[in-house]
């Protein structure tokens, strides 16, 4: 069975960063898209960054581009996300998901489209 534990999580200031780790319990190399998805309070879970399996195909929300950096060590692991320039509307509980589906260059914008999820790490972003 696989096991996604996410952490790093916390509260940070506006203007600061944090980094998300996902380690996964099952070997890395049999995932596929890995990603990472949000939810707020009162809004519905959504897409933030995507990676495939070779780590060189990324693709991000317009809401975080330029500021996450979604990465993958699969001798480690584990999937991160460098976050930057932070502000309040990224305040989340952040999840991380893995797909077994598709190939070494495949990506993920929906949920539907992974087949096992985190618990979540929550990120607070507040002066």
């Amino acid at each position: 069975q696989v096991q996604l534990v996410e952490s790093g999580g916390g509260l940070v200031q506006p203007g600061g960063s944090l980094r998300l780790s996902c380690a996964t319990s099952g070997s890395i190399f049999s995932f596929n898209a890995m990603g990472w998805f949000r939810q707020a309070p009162g809004k519905e879970r959504e897409f933030v960054a995507t990676i495939s399996r070779n780590g060189l195909n990324t693709y991000y929300a317009d809401s975080v581009k330029d500021r996450f950096t979604i990465s993958r060590d699969n001798v480690k692991s584990t999937l991160y996300l460098q976050m930057s320039s932070l502000n309040p509307e990224d305040t989340a509980l952040y999840y991380c998901a893995v797909s077994t589906r598709g190939g070494r260059w495949s990506l993920g914008t929906r949920g539907d489209e992974y087949d096992y999820w985190g618990q979540g790490t929550q990120v607070t972003v507040s002066s």
